[in-house]
């Protein structure tokens, strides 16, 4: 049994949250970070059956920002 699961977040080009796990094939989004959050719990409950299920989710906020010189 997998302990965590870890998801890279940016910021959706639409507005609201864009989600991907690191190793596995899950992909989701979220207008808001509640909505996220949810989206996330559903997410890996679908993917992973209940023995095999993370107890935690890490999620890891990614942001590129561009300043000038």
């Amino acid at each position: 049994m997998t302990k965590e699961i870890i998801f890279t977040i940016t910021d959706s080009l639409d507005g609201g949250y864009e989600a991907q796990a690191v190793g596995h094939s899950i992909f989701t989004q979220g207008d808001t970070y509640e909505e996220l959050t949810e989206m996330l719990r559903d997410a890996v409950k679908c993917h992973f059956d209940e023995e095999q299920a993370p107890s935690t989710i890490r999620m890891h906020f990614v942001r590129d920002e561009v300043i000038a010189v």
